[in-house]
């Protein structure tokens, strides 16, 4: 049923075109019995706006965060009360240490059985609990239908404004069917900080004083064009660039100015760097424990090296580390603001950077490693085919690591955001992020993936092959959590527990759900069936399988028992 401006229409069906009011294009979830009015809605509005019908609700959340990191508006996740909002609460809390945009919606309870542990109820407030330490900016109830244009466009505004993150949203049963006159409120858009002019002539003082200075770009909130401001910004005053934890597309890995990833594992030379620095400019990054070594590249809550900190929330300034200048402003507003920054003739770190670049450069030349695949070649087998606006999705474990030292993105000021990958080191994102990027963007879609990690939400396959999504995966099968007994080597060697896995035929298991599937034991077999891949209309899993030795980009298995035996 369509609304005119003086027709009622019910609540379900309002919530619906309150989205197509905000741009969205898709939503994702779970159906359940507590939103029956809004799948309505959905059929209702279906030629614009689409229901992607997930497997489960981790996987829902997982696409729904991915949207929002890919196209910087919120995405969408709809899942049903009780178990369906604690399985989408590793979304939620995704995209609250990634800084996504994000809204899920979650049916509730009818209004007059709250509060007697009804039927899947939970106290949501409590268990998404907006705070600094929760996984929700923003949790709120809609109890009045005619609110719901209101609730909507907040949470809109909330996830997108200053640190950006998800809201929740809860819908009683019954309000859901409730008619109403109420009509959609207009787009929200992100309101822009500026950054304040005496803060802009503090940082350039604080430039001409550095000797060694370094900048560490990431987090939420970067468009294209905060990214070429940024790269304009560093090339004037040819400063190094390293890119926050899993935020490595902020600035082109191409770069002359580049110094590498700021993140788990980091190049050595890097980490002796920035312990080095005497000036560092982090820019959207909230300098978290991966981004800083475990607070020890930046000693918190007072850095040894100066600190400019720019960041979109206020609360985040000062929160850990207390900064020499704070600037509360969005990266557009920043890196426009300090493109204006006019550097001096001579600088006295030109040598500083160029060392920094020649440090990442020699991090991509290979340790040599056993067994009879390359992990180095196979990245490189990669970079040469895929396109450079294709999207790479990882999830998280050891496997992750091959990407993030030897893959270089071309990154946001070439246009295109190109990874979408966990901060927060959630399992099983890799796959049910791919789906969504292909779904949203239909660019190219190459997920990197391990056994552990992807038998957390393979089922998704099943959605890619429902709603003509086209991904293509890379599955390192070394038979275990690998990440886990690698540090189990180190703590406690030759002490294996509950690290192996006996797993399934990938290939046949992908084929199963309508995916081709292959399976390649030597270095020279994947070229062929990426090619293969790309040029194949359906999706594709390619299995590798890897030596169970070669844990890590640096070292073995073997060699990590045995530093540990020697202690």
């Amino acid at each position: 049923m369509r609304s005119d401006a003086n027709s009622s229409q019910p609540a379900g069906h309002l919530i619906v075109e309150c989205l197509v009011a905000q741009g969205v294009t898709h939503a994702f979830g779970v159906p359940g019995e507590s939103y029956l009015a809004v799948l309505d809605g959905f059929h209702a509005y279906g030629d614009r706006i689409r229901f992607v019908v997930n497997r489960q609700e981790g996987g829902a959340a997982f696409m729904a965060e991915a949207h929002g990191k890919l196209t910087g508006r919120p995405g969408v996740c709809f899942v049903t009360r009780g178990p369906g909002a604690t399985n989408a609460s590793i979304g939620v809390h995704t995209a609250f240490q990634d800084s996504t945009p994000m809204v899920l919606f979650v049916g509730d309870v009818a209004s007059d059985q709250r509060d007697r542990e009804a039927f899947q109820e939970v106290e949501y407030t409590s268990f998404f609990g907006p705070s600094t330490k929760g996984m929700a900016k923003r949790v709120e109830r809609i109890d009045d239908a005619g609110r719901i244009p209101e609730y909507i466009a907040r949470a809109f505004a909330t996830a997108m404004n200053g640190r950006p993150g998800p809201v929740v949203l809860v819908l009683p049963e019954d309000m859901l069917t409730h008619l109403t006159q109420a009509r959609p409120l207009p787009r929200v858009e992100p309101v822009p900080a500026w950054t304040p002019p005496e803060s802009l002539r503090t940082l350039r003082e604080l430039l001409l004083q550095a000797k060694r200075p370094f900048v560490i770009a990431g987090g939420g909130g970067w468009t294209p064009q905060a990214a070429q401001a940024l790269q304009r910004f560093a090339e004037d005053w040819q400063l190094p660039v390293g890119n926050a934890f899993r935020f490595q597309d902020t600035f082109d890995n191409h770069h002359p100015l580049y110094a590498g990833d700021v993140g788990i594992g980091p190049n050595p030379k890097l980490a002796a760097r920035i312990k080095d620095s005497d000036l560092i400019l982090a820019i959207g990054a909230r300098l978290g424990e991966m981004t800083t070594g475990g607070y020890t590249l930046l000693q918190a809550p007072r850095s040894r090296q100066k600190l400019v900190h720019i960041h979109a929330s206020a609360e985040e300034l000062n929160r850990v580390y207390q900064a020499d200048l704070a600037i509360n402003a969005t990266m557009n507003a920043a890196a426009c603001s300090m493109e204006a920054l006019v550097a001096p003739p001579q600088l006295p770190w030109t040598g500083w950077t160029e060392a920094a670049h020649a440090d990442y450069l020699a991090n991509l030349v290979p340790q040599a490693l056993p067994g009879d695949i390359d992990m180095p070649a196979i990245v490189a087998v990669l970079a040469k085919h895929l396109p450079h606006d294709a999207v790479h999705t990882t999830g998280a474990g050891n496997f992750s690591s091959w990407m993030h030292r030897f893959f270089q993105h071309h990154g946001l000021a070439k246009g295109h955001k190109t990874q979408l990958a966990p901060t927060n080191g959630a399992m099983g994102y890799g796959v049910p992020a791919g789906i969504a990027a292909n779904l949203v963007s239909g660019r190219t879609t190459l997920t990197m993936t391990g056994d552990g990690d992807f038998l957390m939400n393979g089922q998704e396959l099943a959605t890619a092959v429902q709603h003509g999504a086209k991904t293509i995966i890379v599955l390192l099968n070394n038979g275990m959590y690998g990440t886990i007994r690698m540090h189990q080597e180190r703590e406690y060697p030759q002490h294996v527990s509950g690290t192996r896995l006996a797993n399934p035929d990938f290939p046949a298991l992908a084929r199963a759900y309508g995916y081709a599937g292959v399976r390649v034991t030597r270095t020279a077999e994947f070229e062929p069936e990426l090619v293969a891949a790309l040029e194949r209309k359906q999706g594709t899993l390619i299995e590798i399988m890897l030596d169970a030795e070669v844990i890590s980009t640096r070292a073995t298995l073997s060699s990590i028992r045995q530093k540990a035996l020697q202690k």
